[in-house]
């Protein structure tokens, strides 16, 4: 049986899943569903890596926060990006055969 925490870590990674999937109209929500995700997954390292309390376990924890860093800071250069090329961040704007 899983714990408490465990239901709620799936229910708001369930919940960023179903937003990126259904809401794709801006390229800014899209990257918060991401965020959103990313989050969860964090937190579910951090308590997973709290009950082994190794130090190769707490690591984990650190490395996701650093890649999710990564991410968002690249998914808001692409987003100025292509906002200057095309004028908004409405997904259904962008074409890629249109260079």
């Amino acid at each position: 049986m899983l714990a408490p925490f465990s239901w709620l870590l799936i229910a708001t990674f369930s919940l960023g899943a179903m937003g990126l999937s259904f809401h794709r109209t801006h390229l800014l929500s899209a990257l918060l569903c991401l965020e959103g995700m990313m989050l969860s997954i964090f937190i579910g390292l951090s308590l997973w890596a709290t009950q082994f309390s190794s130090p190769s376990a707490m690591m984990l924890p650190i490395i996701t926060l650093t890649m999710s860093a990564c991410e968002a800071a690249l998914g808001l250069a692409l987003m100025i990006a292509t906002a200057r090329a095309h004028g908004s961040d409405n997904l259904t704007t962008l074409n890629l055969l249109q260079c």
